[in-house]
């Protein structure tokens, strides 16, 4: 989902047909600013979520804030997520590309490892929690995970693209109205893996809630409604927000290198 800005299509668009899709999603996907080799490079604000190892699906999340280009301070306190019932692998991000397995593919059940841009904030209530910018989602709503749709990796409303263009896709971004009340959608954010929207590179990334504490998920980071709130009413725009996801040790490797803040044991 290019930077995954998440533009739901309207009804001009549909006319224009899917080529101009293509389009938007190249343009969308351009190389964000700043140093490669220095991922965090501008960013005020990082979230961080460490793992014991790649197979791991229990992790833990911290909050760390800067001014400027200083060091890296703790906000509040740590807190327990959930990842992918498979665990996690690197992912497509604004790190440099990292030729280790696992590597992240659709269907796999891992959670996208790396540094990311964090994208709109998302869900059913009319208006969201905090500063982040905010999509109210409707029945019509659809993340597309059809690998060689040329939507793939984006969120689409079927009332402006029209139901061929959702077809095949599983990812209903109103839960409670598909599945019996389900509230993991009901606060969230999108973590933007795969800006390009490389087909097979997985989609539909997200920061969510749980339902239950022990719960895994397909690939998303899950967390309690606290956790959620505290997190979004902490995020703001202006500072360049962050979302990394590593496993311990490769969050010791890359720690100097990547600027990461220093995490007390």
């Amino acid at each position: 989902m290019p930077r995954f800005r998440q533009r739901v299509a309207t009804a001009a668009l549909l006319l224009a047909g899917l080529l101009l899709a293509g389009l938007l999603l190249a343009a969308c996907g351009s190389t964000p600013d700043g140093d490669a080799d220095a991922p965090l490079a501008g960013a005020q604000q990082v979230v961080v979520v460490t793992a014991a190892d790649w197979d791991a699906a229990q992790a833990r999340m911290r909050r760390f804030e800067r001014d400027g280009a200083g060091a890296w301070r703790e906000v509040g306190e740590a807190v327990p997520v959930m990842l992918g019932r498979s665990g996690s692998a690197w992912g497509l991000g604004l790190h440099p590309a990292q030729r280790g397995t696992p590597q992240k593919q659709e269907g796999d059940g891992r959670a996208p490892a790396g540094v990311f841009a964090i994208g709109e904030a998302f869900g059913y209530a009319p208006a969201g929690v905090g500063a982040m910018p905010y999509l109210p989602m409707q029945a019509s709503h659809y993340c597309i995970d059809v690998p060689n749709s040329p939507l793939y990796n984006r969120i689409v409303d079927e009332k402006h693209v029209g139901a061929a263009a959702v077809e095949g896709a599983s990812e209903h971004m109103r839960l409670d109205l598909h599945n019996d009340g389900d509230v993991r959608y009901r606060r969230g954010f999108v973590i933007e893996h795969n800006a390009q929207g490389e087909a097979g590179r997985g989609s539909c990334i997200f920061a969510h809630l749980l339902r239950r504490p022990d719960e895994t998920t397909a690939g998303c980071t899950a967390m309690d409604d606290a956790a959620m709130d505290a997190l979004l009413r902490w995020l703001e725009p202006a500072r360049t927000p962050r979302f990394v996801l590593l496993p311990d040790a490769e969050y010791a490797r890359l720690q100097a290198d990547w600027q990461l803040p220093v995490l007390a044991r």
